[in-house]
């Protein structure tokens, strides 16, 4: 094992990323990045049965969302490769034929029919069945079946799998970095399958194999795998080779804080699950990015998901993040997603970062708005941003620049349906008419002085100037809009009211 920290993301292209395997990569990430060591991306598609289309291309493309840079592995390459699987079954099975040559796995002959009445058998008495020391030499397999006779199943092409032989009577301790030393009792765990009668090994031979030949240091990975760890332990020392450092990171819960945040409970609440839309020919499912979130919040969001800085500073940038990162300060209880704390950091980012940048992120979500040259919609981002806090909400709050009003706030209306209000409309649109310079400051001398020179009302001047540019009596300053708009535009959509008003009297 070499001295350098080098930690991987290791997710099975069976579905869409999920937001708790976008932390998992985060914070391998971070750990890298403070430690100057390096993060491989490998593929781990051994269930060829539940490999989904498109899934592995999904991984790749949400990691480079959230700016993780890979720095060995699929497409980016490295002296380790190959970094799929699927393409090292043979030192798999290399690897399993060692085990099988020192006695730690053994040939396991059991029909799955049989193997499913043991279990329902058991859970009548109930107990739970486990294929371990207990019982394996009352079951087919190489422990229990001569020689001759285990040689000619296996010339014979009958099914088998190879099981690891899990000691007896010995205690497994783990010093997590996060949870501290855990400790498992051999006699409780079962004899784990390593390599399955498709030849394909299963996930916990091949990440260990793949562990020690890639030289990681530091295996970081969700809880849920905590109760493998002892099995991954074990094989380590069966090897003969020197364990990695683990960390098990908790588990992100749903908003309601009652279970783990999963694809049902996010529809349930409101919140997606996923970084960016996946989509198939049965569904699509729209992701963080579709919602109009940006990478630094949502990155910044999820590094505070479960670490703790110790410190008050709460917004981050992902440089930050790699500098600040601890191992030791994640928390060791599940952290409940929140879905207005999110929205909040992502309202600072929003905030922080450049009207240029938002007004791109905006057109490319918006059609409409892409129809407008960009140096005015910089312009009208930076009058709107801060009310938003999400890309998306940019739209309701803005949309009056960029589309003529389809209907008019119905209580406004009904007030300003009159004859004097037509006078007052065709007044504003004859000195815009005539007005040459059509910007916020001679536009608003002009009609301010009309009204004072005519002794009228400002309220009932401009709240009908408003309702006709904008549908509604909000929205910023009413010249402003005018200016951006342009002349057309505005004599349209005021002689559009006019038309209304008349309409309806």
């Amino acid at each position: 094992m070499i001295n350098e920290v080098r930690v991987r993301f290791a997710p099975s292209p069976t579905g869409p990323l999920h937001i708790g395997g976008v932390r998992t990569a985060l914070f391998n990430y971070f750990f890298a990045r403070k430690n100057n060591g390096k993060l491989i991306l490998r593929i781990e598609d051994t269930d060829q049965k539940r490999l989904v289309k498109g899934a592995e291309d999904y991984i790749k493309r949400s990691l480079d969302w959230c700016g993780v840079k890979i720095d060995e592995g699929m497409k980016k390459g490295g002296d380790y490769g190959p970094y799929k699987q699927s393409e090292r079954t043979e030192i798999y099975k290399k690897h399993v034929e060692v085990l099988l040559e020192n006695g730690r796995a053994y040939y396991a002959f059991d029909k799955s029919e049989k193997l499913d009445w043991h279990r329902k058998d058991h859970e009548k008495k109930g107990k739970k069945f486990v294929y371990n020391w207990h019982n394996r030499l009352k079951l087919e397999n190489s422990l229990s079946l001569t020689k001759e006779e285990v040689e000619k199943r296996i010339k014979n092409k009958e099914n088998f799998v190879i099981r690891f032989k899990t000691p007896e009577d010995k205690k497994v301790k783990i010093n997590d970095l996060i949870r501290g030393v855990v400790e498992f009792g051999s006699n409780t765990l079962d004899d784990k399958i390593l390599y399955k009668s498709d030849g394909m090994p299963t996930y916990h031979l091949a990440n260990v194999v793949d562990d020690y030949l890639m030289n990681i240091s530091h295996v970081i990975r969700g809880e849920e795998w905590l109760p493998s760890a002892a099995l991954h332990v074990l094989l380590y020392q069966s090897f003969g080779w020197k364990t990695p450092e683990f960390a098990h990171l908790p588990l992100i819960l749903n908003p309601a804080g009652s279970g783990k945040l999963s694809k049902r409970s996010g529809a349930n609440t409101g919140v997606p699950v996923f970084p960016i839309s996946w989509e198939t020919e049965k569904e699509k499912i729209i992701g963080f990015k579709e919602e109009g979130y940006i990478p630094e919040g949502i990155v910044n969001f999820l590094a505070l998901l479960g670490w703790n800085p110790g410190t008050e500073k709460e917004i981050y940038t992902i440089e930050e993040l790699c500098r600040d990162f601890e191992i030791k300060k994640i928390n060791n209880s599940g952290a409940k997603f929140d879905i207005d704390r999110l929205k909040w950091f992502n309202h600072k980012h929003l905030q922080s970062m450049s009207n240029e940048k938002i007004a791109k992120l905006f057109v490319e979500k918006k059609r409409e708005a892409a129809l407008m040259p960009l140096k005015k919609v910089v312009i009208i981002i930076g009058l709107i941003k801060e009310r938003a806090n999400t890309i998306n909400q940019l739209w309701g709050l803005g949309k009056y620049f960029f589309e003529d009003p389809k209907k008019y706030e119905n209580k406004v209306f009904k007030k300003f349906k009159s004859d004097e209000t037509i006078e007052v409309l065709n007044g504003v649109v004859s000195i815009i008419k005539k007005n040459k310079n059509h910007n916020k400051k001679v536009l608003g001398e002009k009609i301010k002085s009309w009204i004072i020179s005519g002794e009228k009302s400002f309220g009932k001047v401009m709240q009908p100037i408003r309702l006709g540019l904008v549908g509604e009596l909000k929205g910023v300053d009413v010249f402003l809009i005018s200016e951006i708009i342009g002349k057309k535009k505005t004599i349209c959509r005021l002689e559009l009211l006019v038309k209304k008003i008349k309409e309806s009297l």
